[in-house]
């Protein structure tokens, strides 16, 4: 185990809030490997980097010599968790949350290391509460504490419906804490309340508290709001290393610091080393070139990350096209917004009626105007969006 005070210093980079410092002191001075949380619901197939903040900070546990339980969320997510809604989310399948759920655990090794990763399922434990099991849980917290909850709160005061078993999903993911005996569960500042129940759980069932450390949520690469695929700002983890590359180069200088801190494995020494030579006059793009091949080594690995690299300085220093163009085949005829959005190239057909209009959508290479355009079956396109998105597009 690390000096203490060393392993705080790690423990608090970049987190928003510890509760309680005192306590997660005297948890790392008896020696033990603590038992260290982090549970995510698996409503989607992917992870962006926003995802990873905390994952990060799993590491930072890990490389400290902890226990991880990953905590993936088969039972809380046919619940869904409605932190930050406004409305009752729709409840995914059982068969869903576990297809999404193989995805996550590819994804999470990319950052921790497998072997020493336990990958817990909470249907282990709440399949088994019942009907019986759930009522006296239920029985252990109040109404009025749940609707202390901003997003209850807000929706019961603006008279917007809440389903009971939304009630249920605080209650649930802090008897997770109770099942793994948890001493410390991460999550994002959003997730504070759903924490503190678990901490609350603990308590009532006997057992020592869990710390809480809440991680800030990641701007998207807009630097505006949270980092969200349905708002177009994000950078998923399993894209194309190119794709990250070229995105992680297109933040500004001063989210660069941002993501630098959040994301980076550096030394907070050398990331700081490296603050003063730019304001010195060193050029911040050397600075963000280098992380970004950081960043995609950790997904793709060293070789995708160099190719990536030198791609990306082809493409912007030399204007040339990527050696390798993905291909991949549509049935036409189809319309130009639904081309872009059938081919993955934009998220929705909004975007693409955005990227046209700002002229950010070529077809073999003239600039697109016409969102009507329909592209004929038979033949073959090169569509490009932005300076970084291209495919070769045969219509069948």
């Amino acid at each position: 185990m690390a000096d203490v005070s060393e392993a705080l210093a790690l423990i608090k980079r970049g987190c928003d809030e510890l509760i309680v410092e005192e306590e997660l002191v005297r948890k790392l001075k008896t020696g033990r490997a603590l038992r260290i949380k982090l549970g995510l619901d698996p409503t989607a197939p992917d992870l962006h980097l926003g995802h990873t903040v905390v994952i990060n900070k799993l590491r930072h546990f890990q490389d400290l010599g902890h226990e991880i339980q990953f905590l993936i969320g088969d039972f809380t997510g046919m619940i869904g968790d409605p932190t930050g809604k406004n409305q009752t989310r729709p409840p995914l399948s059982r068969e869903q949350i576990l297809a999404n759920a193989q995805t996550y655990r590819a994804q999470m090794a990319k950052i921790l290391e497998a072997g020493k990763t336990r990958v817990m399922f909470n249907s282990e434990w709440s399949d088994k509460l019942g009907a019986e099991g759930m009522i006296r849980l239920a029985s252990r917290y109040t109404l009025a504490r749940l609707l202390e909850r901003d997003d209850f709160s807000n929706r019961f005061r603006d008279k917007q419906p809440i389903a009971v078993h939304e009630l249920l999903y605080p209650l649930m993911q802090g008897y997770d804490s109770v099942a793994m005996k948890a001493d410390v569960e991460l999550g994002g500042t959003d997730q504070k309340f759903n924490l503190l129940v678990g901490r609350e759980l603990q308590k009532d069932f006997g057992q020592e508290q869990q710390c809480i450390l809440t991680m800030p949520l990641l701007e998207g690469t807009d630097g505006v709001e949270k980092m969200s695929k349905s708002l177009g700002n994000y950078i998923g983890i399993a894209e194309p290393a190119q794709e990250i590359f070229g995105k992680l180069m297109r933040i500004s200088d001063e989210l660069m610091w941002r993501y630098m801190d959040l994301l980076s494995f550096q030394d907070m020494k050398e990331i700081a080393a490296k603050k003063k030579a730019t304001a010195d006059g060193a050029n911040p793009r050397d600075v963000k070139f280098a992380f970004a091949k950081e960043i995609v080594e950790r997904f793709h690995g060293k070789s995708a990350a160099g190719i990536a690299a030198e791609d990306f300085n082809a493409r912007f220093r030399d204007r040339a096209l990527p050696s390798e163009i993905p291909e991949q085949s549509l049935k036409g005829p189809m319309v130009s917004t639904q081309v872009l959005k059938q081919a993955g190239l934009v998220g929705s057909s909004s975007e693409a009626d955005r990227l046209i209009a700002q002229g950010g959508v070529k077809v073999n290479g003239e600039r697109l105007s016409d969102r009507k355009m329909v592209f004929a079956t038979g033949e073959t396109y090169l569509v490009q969006v932005g300076k970084l998105k291209i495919a070769r597009i045969k219509f069948t």
